[in-house]
C-alpha cells in the first residue's frame, strides 16, 4: 500500500513539474520506480533486473498524459510560439526512433550512468554557458538556425528517448538561448515531449514479444501498467494545482528553480 502512496505523491510532483518546468515525468518517475523496484525485488528477481527498463518504459507513458495535458494548459494562456515546436517536433519524432531502437539493446547499468552523465553536462552547460540564468527584458527572441532544428532536433529525440527523460533538459536551454524567457521555453518543452514519449512508450510495450522472462501480468512489454495508473492520477492532482502558477514565477528564480531540479535528480540516480 505504500509504495502505491508513495507513487501518487510523485506523480503529483509529475504534474507540476510538467506545467512548471516541462518535465514530463522522466526526472521523477525515472529515479523513483528504479529505487522502489530494486528495493521491492531480490537481486535475481526479473524485475529487479529489468528495473532500469521498467522505470524509462513507465516514464514515457506517463509522459504522454502529462505533455498533452500540460500542452493544451500553455496553449491557453497563450504560451506557446508554432515555429518553436514546428519543424523542431519532426526531427525530435525521427531521433526518438532511434533512441527507441537503441535503448532495446542497452543494458539497465547503461542507460542509469548515461542518465547520470546526461544530467551534469546539462547541468554545467546551464550553470557556465551564458544565456540561462540570467535574460535581458530587452532580448528579441531570434528563430532556430537549420542546423539547431534538424540535427539537433534528431540529437534531442534520440538522446531523450534513450534515456525516457522527454528532452526538456535540452530543448529549454536551447530555447532560452534563443530569447524566450523561461515561461516560454518551459511551456514549449511540453508539445516537443510527445515524440519522445510515444515512440519510446510504442516501442517498449513492443519488447513484450522479445522480452527474455515474463515480468507479471500488470506489464505490457516492460510498462508497469499499474503504476501508470497511479502515477496519471497524481499527476492530474498536480497538473490542476500548478496551472494557476503559469507564468507567474519569477524569471530568474525559474531558472535556478530548474537546475536545482536537475541537481537533486542526479545525485538520486547516482547513490547506490
Amino acid at each position: 500500500m505504500f509504495f502505491y502512496l508513495l507513487l501518487a505523491l510523485f506523480g503529483c510532483m509529475t504534474g507540476v513539474t510538467a506545467v512548471l518546468f516541462g518535465f514530463g515525468g522522466g526526472f521523477v518517475v525515472v529515479p523513483l520506480l528504479y529505487r522502489m523496484l530494486t528495493a521491492s525485488h531480490g537481486a535475481d528477481d526479473p524485475i529487479s533486473q529489468s528495473a532500469m527498463h521498467i522505470a524509462v518504459a513507465t516514464s514515457t507513458s506517463v509522459m504522454i498524459v502529462n505533455a498533452l495535458i500540460a500542452t493544451a494548459k500553455h496553449h491557453h494562456a497563450g504560451n506557446l510560439i508554432r515555429h518553436y515546436v514546428w519543424p523542431l517536433g519532426g526531427f525530435i519524432g525521427l531521433g526518438a526512433i532511434v533512441g527507441a531502437g537503441a535503448a532495446m539493446w542497452a543494458s539497465g547499468e547503461l542507460i542509469r550512468f548515461a542518465f547520470i552523465a546526461y544530467l551534469g553536462v546539462t547541468i554545467l552547460d546551464c550553470l557556465f554557458r551564458r544565456g540561462f540564468l540570467t535574460q535581458s527584458d530587452a532580448v528579441i527572441p531570434r528563430r532556430l538556425g537549420r542546423a539547431e532544428v534538424s540535427g539537433g532536433g534528431i540529437g534531442i529525440g534520440t538522446i531523450a528517448t534513450f534515456l525516457g527523460v522527454g528532452g526538456s533538459v535540452m530543448t529549454v536551454p536551447l530555447l532560452r538561448r534563443c530569447g524566450l524567457s523561461m515561461s516560454r521555453a518551459t511551456s514549449m518543452a511540453n508539445p516537443l515531449s510527445l515524440p519522445v514519449a510515444v515512440a519510446g512508450t510504442l516501442t517498449y510495450m513492443a519488447m513484450a514479444g522479445v522480452a527474455e522472462f515474463d515480468l507479471g501480468p500488470w506489464f505490457v512489454g516492460y510498462v508497469d501498467v499499474l503504476a501508470f495508473a497511479v502515477l496519471t492520477v497524481g499527476a492530474l492532482v498536480g497538473i490542476r494545482l500548478a496551472t494557476p502558477w503559469i507564468g507567474r514565477i519569477p524569471d530568474r528564480l525559474h531558472a535556478r528553480v530548474y537546475i536545482g531540479l536537475l541537481v537533486v535528480v542526479m545525485l538520486s540516480m547516482a547513490m547506490k
